[in-house]
């Protein structure tokens, strides 16, 4: 989309602002993702209006200065940064670009390395000793923080002379980096004291290494990951090469580093560490593609401040900015009047989003949004992309506030609010919004798992009368379906086929199909565990919910007014009378697991969560939501966060790894 110049100029503005909170605070505001996603914007104008490009944009300009409050130190050799690429087409653009300046590029090996999100930093060595710390600062002149990196344990205050000597000066450069789990256990007990808590690990880091007193840098773990040794007379032809040294000296490095061949190679590298990228201890938000000959590299020489023999790949956006057009309300299943911006297409973590949730009115106050505000929106491993907030630095005055309606937009019955809720509601049972809402949640793949059944599937059975409810469901036949725009026979039998096939769903599934409030996924596996049928379910007291882990007074409250309901109680005499009969959870006396429950915390990466859920109780044990009194294992994956850890050791669970876990189920 065209912009004007004084939105540009508000973006060199605002970009100015947030630079400066990045290199010379060390306190960002905002994402990179947010960053990156404003700056093209800004540079899409200079590439259509060269002739208007501002003297002080970002563009024209290395970096910001950085703070007085330490001892400043020039770098021997620049800190630079890595040109960003988004896509294979441009990884192929710039591969073609340095290959015309040296055609040995197009023969030459890669080294590809982990993007780790932390605070840039070079380590000088002398006959072994480290002497001096400095921060990345503006690339030329950094900040001396050396008694806080001597805190961190992954620096060795004398390096490692085995393998080759010392002697003289060394630099080496690298990334201090605070891991996702110490910084959970950070925020958690910030919160638990009521204190403000922090935005990220990278701001944290950045924070500690500043500490004026070492001892507060010393109370907080921080790692230093090696990526670059200064040649200085070594001869290390390769990054490959550089990175074996480091090791060797004693430097931690990113195991995940490899020498690649082919764009190929490094395509299918890119693909695998998108997908596992969570699963490291560390941020990142993409990889780095090098020229391995160091030779070769350096000969490539210099544009600003980025090498033209190195990369930065970056992961599509989690986080990304668009223009807030307009806020409608959605109906839910429940009623849930909620409200959904409507966006200006923009790319999100792999996908175009048009809409994301503002999830209720006290959230949107809380956020200040209006309408035609330059929003944040992202899409970090939801589903359903959300509105983080406004930019405000880019209000113009033409935003318009938002007021909550009174009425429901799909029937016009009132919207309540009930006392100590949230949310708005609409009450009527009869609201087709929710009776479509409700169909598609019983036909959903964590529900019934019905193929066909989609939003405007669901909408065309409703607006031809052929179902009311998703009992009825079961009453469709394949002259109905053919009869209908969407359906030619072979998709209408299918259809009929896959509901037929789900006329005696598992408990959980069906418990969790039914919609009620309160009830997810897996509290519906725990509710099923305890009473193994569905005649025991609906003959339980509220004392008798409120015994099953994880399940207190409130969603004990909503099962309860569920089953009451005589609506409901209609419902389920259609289902009964159609043929749909929940299976009984049966004792699996015989199960090698008989007496053991487990729980999953984090990720593993053998199995999804479900599929261990499902081996557990196939072989007779009990899988769980949290970690309780009576619980014998907790499986520890990658990530775990420390809250179930905690509880582990209050209760006395037993605390398993991956390993151990798939020995136990498989012996």
């Amino acid at each position: 989309m065209a912009i004007s110049f004084s939105r540009y100029k508000n973006l060199v503005d605002t970009l100015q602002k947030y630079a400066y909170e990045y290199y010379a605070l060390d306190a960002p505001s905002i994402e990179d993702s947010v960053y990156d996603s404003l700056m093209a914007e800004l540079k899409q104008f200079e590439v259509e209006h060269p002739n208007q490009i501002l003297e002080y944009s970002p563009t024209q300009r290395v970096g910001s200065k950085p703070l007085a409050s330490f001892e400043k130190a020039e770098h021997s050799e620049r800190m630079l940064s890595l040109n960003d690429v988004f896509s294979f087409s441009e990884v192929n653009k710039w591969l073609e670009r340095i290959g015309k300046l040296n055609p040995a590029v197009l023969e030459a090996d890669f080294w590809v390395d982990i993007k780790m999100d932390g605070l840039g930093c070079a380590l000088i060595y002398e006959d072994g000793n480290l002497k001096t710390a400095i921060t990345r600062g503006d690339g030329f002149v950094g900040e001396v923080v050396t008694s806080n990196v001597k805190t961190i344990k992954s620096v060795p205050l004398k390096l490692n002379n085995q393998h080759f000597s010392t002697k003289g000066r060394l630099e080496i450069r690298g990334e201090i980096v605070m891991y996702k789990q110490d910084f959970a256990e950070i925020n958690e007990a910030l919160t638990r004291a009521g204190q403000k808590t922090y935005a990220n690990p990278r701001n944290l880091a950045a924070g500690t290494i500043r500490q004026l007193d070492p001892a507060v840098t010393a109370t907080r773990k921080l790692y230093f990951r090696a990526y670059d040794l200064l040649d200085n007379g070594l001869g290390i032809e390769t990054w490959q090469e550089a990175y074996q040294r480091l090791s060797q000296l004693g430097l931690l490095v990113n195991k995940q580093a490899t020498k690649l061949k082919a764009v190929a190679e490094l395509e299918k590298f890119a693909t695998k560490w998108e997908q596992k990228r969570h699963d490291l201890p560390f941020n990142t938000d993409g990889l780095v593609f090098r020229i391995n000959n160091r030779e070769l590299y350096r000969s490539l020489g210099v544009v600003g401040k980025n090498p033209r023999g190195a990369v930065a790949f970056k992961y599509p956006a989690e986080q990304a900015t668009t223009k807030l057009s307009d806020i409608f309300i959605s109906i839910g299943r429940t009623g849930a009047a909620t409200p959904v911006a409507i966006l200006e297409p923009v790319a999100v973590a792999g996908s175009t989003v048009q809409m994301a949730t503002l999830h209720n009115e006290d959230e949107l106050a809380r956020k200040g949004v209006k309408i035609g505000d330059t929003v944040i929106i992202h899409k970090a491993g939801d589903i359903i992309p959300e509105v983080i907030g406004p930019i405000l630095e880019l209000r113009d005055g033409t935003e318009k506030d938002f007021k909550m309606p009174k009425f429901c937009p799909e029937c016009s019955e009132p919207l309540v609010k009930p006392e100590g809720e949230v949310v708005s509601r609409c009450i009527n049972k009869n609201c087709p919004a929710r009776t479509l809402r409700h169909i598609q949640h019983f036909a959903s793949k964590g529900a019934m798992d019905i193929d066909g059944l989609g939003e405007k599937n669901v909408q065309a059975l409703l607006d031809n009368g052929i179902i009311n409810d998703s009992a009825d469901l079961y009453s469709i036949n394949v002259d109905q379906l053919i009869n209908l725009d969407r359906f030619a026979k072979i998709s209408a039998e299918k259809l009929v086929a896959s509901i037929a096939s789900k006329k005696q769903p598992e408990l959980a599934k069906f418990l969790f199909a039914l919609g009620i409030r309160q009830v997810g996924t897996q509290t519906a596996i725990d509710i099923a565990n305890k009473f193994k049928t569905f005649e025991s379910l609906k003959k339980a007291s509220l004392e008798d919910l409120q015994a099953v882990d994880g399940v207190g007074v409130t969603v004990a409250e909503s099962i309860i007014t569920w089953f009451s309901d005589p609506e409901n109680e209609k419902l389920l005499t259609k289902f009964a009378s159609k043929g749909v009969t929940p299976k009984s959870i049966k004792e699996n006396k015989l199960g090698k697991l008989q007496g053991l429950s487990f729980v999953v915390t984090g990720s593993l990466s053998s199995m999804s969560r479900e599929a261990a859920a499902d081996v557990v109780r196939s072989k007779g044990g009990t899988f769980q939501s949290s970690v309780g009194k009576g619980t014998t294992y907790l499986v520890a994956g990658g990530s775990v966060g420390s809250s179930k850890l905690a509880k582990a050791e209050k209760f006395g669970t037993t605390v398993i790894d991956e390993q151990q876990f798939l020995k136990l189920i498989n012996e």
